[in-house]
């Protein structure tokens, strides 16, 4: 069982770039598919991005491609979101999952069974 820690969140203007962690305990990130999901005030949780663990292969949501990279430190255990030319509309609370099977890309929370508590974004204009 992993266990994981968010933070990086704060507030910052549109355009602007902030970077967040999830720190794992408990097994190495080596052994999870790893992804971002977010999800705002009154909306469902949303995929964001995922790196996958047998190759690193990395895949995003469409509106945040080019602007995030989810990049992962098997030596620290952790896993970044480098977020850049931030908008608005990415304001939110930031969640880092793991799941441990399969071979895909995933994109659905529920197919996800290690959450940490989230960081929240928020994002002026």
């Amino acid at each position: 069982q992993v266990q994981l820690v968010e933070s990086g969140g704060g507030l910052v203007q549109a355009g602007g770039s902030l970077r967040l962690s999830c720190a794992a305990s408990g097994r190495t990130l080596s052994s999870y598919h790893m992804a971002w999901f977010r999800q705002a005030p009154g909306k469902e949780r949303e995929f964001v991005a995922t790196s996958r663990k047998n190759d690193r292969n990395t895949y995003y949501k469409d509106s945040v491609k080019g602007r995030f990279t989810i990049s992962r430190d098997n030596t620290d255990n952790t896993v970044y979101l480098q977020m850049n030319s931030l908008k608005p509309e990415d304001t939110a609370a930031y969640y880092c999952a793991a799941r441990t099977e399969g071979i895909y890309f995933y994109t659905k929370a529920y197919e996800y069974d290690y959450w940490g508590q989230g960081t929240q974004v928020t994002v002026s204009s």
